[in-house]
């Protein structure tokens, strides 16, 4: 018997379980504001309803987004903790690949996009054909995606601007993500920020001394 457990940030906090390549449960917290406090009591959980703890756990994997950059790094940071702890492996994998993955499993149309909120009034998008990722994904306002269906964790205030099949994910299913990984192309080891991080390193302190006139 084999367990996976998968971690996903780039969006909201889910933990989710899978045993022999099948789903088995999982646990969310609706909050994307919330990554840091939520993830491990949510890890924690999931394991606890089914007897295990993280010790437990065979092999790990994380979504590396696209997604904002504090709320990705926890849970890339604590999956790859994990794992080491575990001494168990570590897959990384896309999240837009991820929902592509679920809405595949549920009968997508051919050529589709799906697309993760990005605050700022834009969202990261990618766009599949088959099932297959067409490029990198991207970040962006709506009106520049391609004209096709589109699925995934979208603000009311941005769907006006898109065509939103109601049969697609709305959002990723860490318990299939567990369970499917080996379906999908594997992550670079950097993750998908896209964006710099909206809290950087400031330049060198400026005097307060009033300046002095040479003569």
């Amino acid at each position: 018997m084999s367990w996976a457990l998968a971690i996903d940030t780039s969006h909201h906090v889910a933990a989710g379980l899978a045993r022999d390549g099948v789903p088995v449960d999982v646990e969310v917290v609706t909050n994307s504001r919330a990554h840091g406090e939520s993830l491990m009591p949510c890890v924690v959980e999931v394991c606890r309803r089914n007897g295990l703890t993280v010790a437990d756990v065979d092999e790990f994997v994380v979504g590396m987004g696209p997604g904002p950059f504090t709320g990705l790094r926890v849970g890339i940071t604590a999956a790859a903790t994990l794992a080491h702890l575990a001494d168990a492996e570590l897959h990384r994998i896309c999240s837009l690949d991820a929902l592509a993955l679920q809405w595949g499993r549920a009968g997508a149309p051919q050529e589709f996009v799906v697309a993760s909120d990005a605050r700022r009034k834009e969202l990261y998008w990618a766009q599949y054909r088959d099932g297959v990722r067409i490029g990198e994904p991207r970040v962006g306002a709506p009106e520049a995606m391609p004209p096709l269906p589109v699925a995934g964790p979208i603000p009311e205030t941005l769907r006006d601007h898109i065509t939103l099949d109601p049969n697609g994910p709305d959002h990723i299913d860490a318990a299939s993500l567990a369970a499917y990984w080996r379906e999908l192309p594997v992550a670079p080891p950097e993750p998908y920020y896209l964006r710099p991080a909206d809290a950087t390193v400031g330049g060198p302190p400026k005097s307060a001394l009033p300046r002095l006139k040479l003569r």
